[in-house]
């Protein structure tokens, strides 16, 4: 696969022209038949086109008002295809969040994180299947049909993210964007067998994400490579008044630390940074998995173990088994109440004959949403009603604050925390949609995260011959150590790779 940090050097040495790599990324999104993208960009050929212009010029005219070859430098994504996930506000591309209450909804600005892209110099591709409104762990409640598994067509690529991850298995793009609300940007890394980190909740921007749980969602990047997903995390993380859940750090505690060190740091450095790691590693996480998967994941700690000399322990985390109930309570009951704005009357789906409003309004949203998203909007607004909403919607906030004081108490003990990302590997297509209940039960390792709201990474672990993931976990802002520590992993599975 082609890492951005090396496609960016050889586009400056014009070694490689960027719209050739672009009109090849294309020929391969239109020969493919696993429905990564619902809306692709038409002027990326033009927008390559101008980089390779300006690079043929050098420092004449060069980027950002003539500032010449030192403020191209600062493009730290020059001419890299990026994939954005279609929940995410895109400037006069059409953005759905995959409904068709949404179809032909162009939004009049970018998204914050899309923005900071095209500042560093990025080719926006398109816009990436997902869950319907990323409410689902397979990409199959998509209005636009699922995404397929590159690993295997017949299989689900994850969720709600699958289009970002497929697209980067199948090279169809370098980077993506997806989100992350419970799992939506690590169970699809783990499926596609790519690398998918979600940052502490508050370090990214959501300014422009379509909201599905305001408390819960993070955008994140999504990468082949743990350096290439360091490189755009720097990218995304900008400063942003007008996100108002964006946490203000302080000013010694930019972003340009997190991917600086990473990004120069040789296999040798990494295996180093990380020697005598104390991982731990929670029994509830691993307690009921599948058997290929606990091998993938046993095998991934022994290496940490032979290679960086790191320590493991298993420990308990008793209020684990109320996470995946609670997750949901907050979730849908957040739902129920953003989506209460689609009605078809200023933007979307909209029928020719208006009849009256209450009418209008149950028709647009009756044919709009699909099944999953209605089934959580009534899950939503039941556990807020009066009567229900102590019994359940406060009881889950309790439960969340469990949740993360365990977390901070395991952080006093542990560097890291290591599980696997998913119970299981890919299943088949159409296997558990019909069933709502188990679908929710793929999530039981991915949400506890969210509820705590700090950073994870899915890496990948093994191929057997499906993808498994391995789920890294760190204390709030510790993204640098999150990255170290799966750059390290990441260097010890290629040598182990290499050498059979």
């Amino acid at each position: 696969m082609t890492r951005a940090l090396e496609y960016v050097e050889a586009l400056r040495s014009r070694e490689i022209s960027c719209e050739d790599y672009i009109a090849k990324i294309f020929e391969r999104i239109e020969r493919s038949d696993l429905n990564c993208y619902i809306t692709l960009n038409t002027s990326a050929l033009e927008e390559a086109r101008e980089i390779d212009a300006r690079l043929r010029r050098g420092g004449e005219g060069g980027f950002d008002g003539g500032d010449g070859d030192a403020a191209e430098r600062r493009k730290l994504l020059l001419g890299v295809p990026v994939a954005v996930k279609d929940c995410i506000s895109t400037k006069g591309i059409q953005t759905t969040c995959a409904s068709k209450i949404l179809l032909g909804y162009v939004p009049p600005f970018d998204a914050t994180v899309v923005a900071a892209l095209k500042k560093a110099g990025a080719i926006i591709v398109g816009k990436t299947n997902m869950d319907e409104f990323c409410m689902g762990s397979t990409t199959e409640t998509s209005y636009f049909g699922p995404t397929l598994n590159p690993h295997d067509k017949s299989r689900v690529p994850g969720g709600s993210s699958g289009g970002s991850a497929a697209a980067i298995a199948a090279e169809e793009t370098i980077l993506a964007l997806g989100s992350d609300t419970g799992g939506s940007i690590r169970c699809p890394a783990s499926f596609c067998g790519i690398v998918g980190l979600k940052p502490t909740y508050g370090l990214v921007s959501r300014y422009g994400l379509i909201a599905y749980a305001n408390s819960l969602e993070q955008i994140g990047p999504m990468a082949s490579c743990v350096k290439d997903v360091a490189l755009l995390l720097e990218v995304i993380s900008v400063k942003d008044r007008k996100d108002s859940t964006q946490v203000k750090l302080p000013n010694n505690a930019t972003t340009n630390f997190i991917s600086e060190p990473i990004l120069r740091m040789s296999e040798e450095d990494a295996l180093n940074a990380v020697r005598g790691i104390r991982i731990g590693i929670p029994k509830e996480f691993v307690d009921g998995v599948s058997t290929d998967v606990e091998k993938a994941f046993w095998s991934a700690i022994h290496a940490f173990e032979d290679a960086a000399g790191a320590e493991y322990e298993e420990f308990e985390m008793r209020n684990m088994k109320y996470a995946l109930a609670a997750y949901y309570i907050i979730a849908m009951s957040e739902a129920s109440s953003n989506l209460a704005r689609y009605d078809g009357l200023r933007y979307g789906l909209r029928f020719g004959k208006d009849e009256d409003w209450h009418a209008t309004f149950s028709r647009i949203r009756g044919e709009g949403f699909g099944e999953e998203v209605k089934r959580r909007i009534i899950l939503g607004t039941f556990a807020l009603s009066a009567g229900y909403y102590g019994r359940y919607y406060l009881k889950a906030l309790k439960v969340r604050t469990l949740v993360r004081r365990e977390f901070e108490e395991a952080f006093k003990k542990f560097d890291v925390l290591a599980t696997p990302t998913m119970p299981f590997t890919p299943f088949k297509l159409g296997e558990r949609i019909k069933d709502p209940l188990s679908l929710y039960l793929v999530d039981v390792n991915t949400v506890p995260v969210n509820l705590a709201g700090v950073p994870a990474i899915s890496i990948p672990c093994a191929l057997s011959p499906l993808p498994v993931g391995l789920q890294l976990i760190a204390r709030h802002f510790e993204e640098e150590k999150l990255l170290k520590v799966a750059l390290a992993y990441e260097t010890i599975r290629n040598a182990h790779t290499n050498n059979k």
